[in-house]
């Protein structure tokens, strides 16, 4: 078995039942490429839409998930530096050709993984596997839409749908960093005090005001806030228009229910919305948020940390929206 690796890999899109612990051959390192011993893979929600299957979107299966993958630099192929050897690593999710890993690509739910070495990012010092494996993704998507597309700047009102998930409870983090005032919504009265005890001005359940909007209106005094985060889409669009102060920021970065939303225009001439997509993260994002982490600035939320024989159960997790936080493995 020495040229073996434990893997958890999708077999077909489909239930849970499709995660299979397995046994794979282990990669063989090639020129501009490293192996990388892996320590700790973050999950994300993308894991469940690879899982399911995203119309339009094949993925070629079997499938190793993971997208936030720590971990240590063991070997270089050619035309990599030999200085990179014994370093920890957090990857960069994007393959430089495109696509994501665990999607495109296979991901991190492995003991090695053979990566090109424009995807390595040294951790610094005061890091944990674990915290560094919460970040690439969900901490990286944030930075970026927050303060690279988003121009947020400190005093501002801030709502946060989906709160209580890994990008909605980064997002949090950082407008507290940055010294906003922050409206956060979620689905339960547990989360709600896990959202106060990070520092959420105000928590709205959706149970209990499903038009999350009203309650806004009135908490801002009638003036709306300033920047909306809104990653659900569907009929939450509308909603968030409605809780929206002239000159308003609107930011997206994915659409974890419905891609399809219904805008009203009044909303977008009378009060001079703006509407900001984010795609994704850069590197420069990811070495922000891990210097944020060592310098005490954040810290990482984790709802679960699995071994790898139960990753399976970690995406349950995920598939159920039962987390707060990010859910890792430890390899």
């Amino acid at each position: 078995m020495i040229d073996q690796m434990r893997v958890v890999a999708i077999q077909q899109h489909g239930g849970i039942e499709q995660m299979k612990f397995d046994h794979w051959p282990k990669p063989v390192v090639k020129a501009n490429f490293a192996i990388v011993e892996v320590k700790a893979c973050g999950l994300n929600y993308m894991d469940v839409f690879v899982l399911h299957g995203m119309p339009d979107m094949p993925t070629k299966m079997p499938r190793i998930p993971g997208g936030d993958v720590v971990g240590v630099v063991r070997e270089v192929g050619e035309g990599v530096s030999h200085e990179w050897v014994g370093k920890r690593v957090v990857l960069f999710p994007r393959f430089p050709e495109g696509g994501v890993l665990g999607e495109n690509g296979n991901g991190g739910l492995c003991e090695f993984i053979c990566v090109d070495h424009r995807q390595l990012i040294e951790v610094p010092d005061g890091v944990t596997d674990i915290d560094a494996a919460a970040l690439p993704i969900a901490y990286g998507t944030s930075h970026r839409m927050l303060f690279t597309r988003g121009r947020l700047k400190a005093g501002e009102k801030v709502l946060i749908l989906g709160a209580s998930g890994g990008v909605g409870v980064s997002c949090l983090q950082f407008a507290k960093m940055a010294g906003c005032e922050v409206y956060a919504c979620t689905s339960s009265e547990e989360k709600s005090q896990k959202l106060k005890s990070l520092g959420a001005d105000h928590v709205i359940n959706y149970a209990d005001e499903p038009d999350f909007s009203k309650a806004v209106w009135s908490a801002t005094g009638k003036k709306g806030v300033d920047v909306a985060i809104n990653f659900t889409g569907g009929d939450t669009w509308i909603p968030t228009q409605r809780s929206m102060a002239v000159n308003g920021r609107i930011l997206t970065c994915g659409s974890t229910v419905d891609h399809l939303c219904t805008v009203d225009v009044r909303f977008l001439w009378f009060r001079e919305m703006e509407i900001i997509g984010s795609r994704a993260y850069v590197p420069d994002d990811i070495r922000a948020c891990l210097q944020f982490v060592a310098d005490k600035k954040i810290h990482p939320v984790i709802d679960q940390v699995f071994p790898l024989d139960q990753a399976a159960d970690g995406l349950r997790l995920l598939e159920e929206r039962r987390v707060f936080g990010k859910v890792i493995i430890k390899i």
